[in-house]
């Protein structure tokens, strides 16, 4: 087998904060087509499509297997957010401690990612068909990312069985735990107009601060739902409230505030924000939601046992079927076929010395073969 801790090495040493371009997607691509990978790279974003926002890199990459065979995909992401101070070595230069590999992207998913390519190493051409779909926007605005992929897949014509997203879905020991579906998420902005005055003078002017703190506080008071079999409620959280009024004398001409809601498929992001929206305009506010993902189930199944048995025959562990957490590209993913998220500990991801233990990539690469060939064996109705 390919060592992934030497993937892993190359991969974080190209440095890779979102939106990711270039050097990192060329290390990839030289990892796989020596391993029979046809390769497709293609930019989104500013410089490709007349938009604002930086340029986006995809790539796409697939061995065929023989006609009639399954599809399986691997998926993740190689930009990472920001390393920020305080390092103890640099983080863009692969550090081994003891039994521990720093760098920015270690568990975040570059080391994902590199025991993906060795797994897909391990799996015979005739097995079926593998692909990776990999983007450099996971961790930013995901405009020209994974969709993009998904948009160029779907002209292409190429639609994978199954797929396996490699985020760090460990919680205290690789393998306890593998995410089957995630909450969906909206925030709503909140804006409520007044008219500016001296405090002397309320009459003369329009506070639009007690409106606001009616609209937070019936939003603060309801209770979504008590969860589901396989959800935990949904929760709507304030996340900022906006005054600016630098005058102690002064009645403000605005109040703005923003909620954040994780909702579980009991709602639909419309749903939510279509509440809000009518509270906020029963005080007298304005109400602007974004939502940034519908939550989705893979159902237990053929997929999740034999992604169990994979984790179970590498770690002796029964992982723990999940949706707990935040948002990842499985939100877009899911629309190709079923997927399933399952990686190193989170512990140290986004964290100043991020570090991955070594052992757990090489046990990562065995799991993701084991599940890659099983999941090419399953019958065309399974999964």
């Amino acid at each position: 087998m390919l060592d992934a801790l030497d993937l892993a090495k190359r991969l974080i040493a190209a440095p890779s904060v979102t939106p990711a371009t270039g050097p990192v997607f060329a290390e990839l691509e030289a990892m796989l087509v020596p391993l029979g990978f046809a390769v497709h790279r293609f930019t989104r974003g500013a410089g490709a499509d007349g938009s604002d926002e930086a340029p986006v890199e995809n790539l796409f990459a697939w061995r065929p297997g023989p006609a009639g065979s399954r599809h399986f995909a691997f998926a993740g992401h190689l930009d990472v957010v920001p390393p920020g101070e305080g390092w103890s070595s640099d983080p863009f230069e692969p550090q081994v401690r003891g039994e521990l590999l720093h760098g920015r992207g270690a568990v975040d998913m570059k080391g994902a990612i590199a025991a993906m390519v060795a797994a897909a190493a391990e799996v015979p051409r005739e097995a079926g068909t593998i692909s990776f779909i990999i983007t450099g926007d996971e961790e930013g605005p995901a405009l020209h990312g994974t969709r993009a992929l998904i948009d160029w897949m779907e002209g292409e014509g190429h639609r994978p069985d199954l797929c396996l997203v490699g985020e760090p879905t460990s919680v205290n020991r690789l393998g306890d735990m593998v995410k089957i579906g995630r909450r969906g998420s909206v925030n709503i902005w909140i804006t409520v107009e007044g008219t500016q005055g001296h405090v002397a003078y309320p009459h003369l002017a329009d506070n639009p601060l007690p409106r606001l703190v009616a609209i937070l506080s019936e939003l603060d008071a309801l209770t979504l739902d008590t969860g589901t079999a396989w959800f935990q409620p949904s929760n709507l959280e304030i996340t900022d409230i906006a005054v600016g009024n630098k005058a102690t004398n002064v009645i403000p001409p605005l109040g703005q505030a923003r909620v954040s809601i994780r909702f579980n498929d009991l709602h639909t992001g419309k749903s939510l924000s279509d509440r809000v929206c009518a509270i906020a305009e029963r005080h007298g506010g304005k109400a602007r939601p974004v939502i940034s993902g519908e939550p989705f189930l893979t159902e237990p199944g053929a997929f999740s046992k034999l992604v169990s048995a994979a984790v179970e025959a590498e770690t002796g562990i029964v992982p723990e079927l999940s949706t707990t957490g935040g948002t990842s590209d499985a939100r877009f993913l899911r629309s190709l076929c079923p997927v399933i998220e399952f990686g190193l500990c989170n512990a140290t991801m986004h964290k100043r010395d991020e570090a991955v233990a070594i052992p757990d990539l090489a046990v990562l690469a065995r799991i993701y073969a084991r599940i890659a060939r099983a999941a090419l064996a399953l019958a065309p109705t399974d999964g």
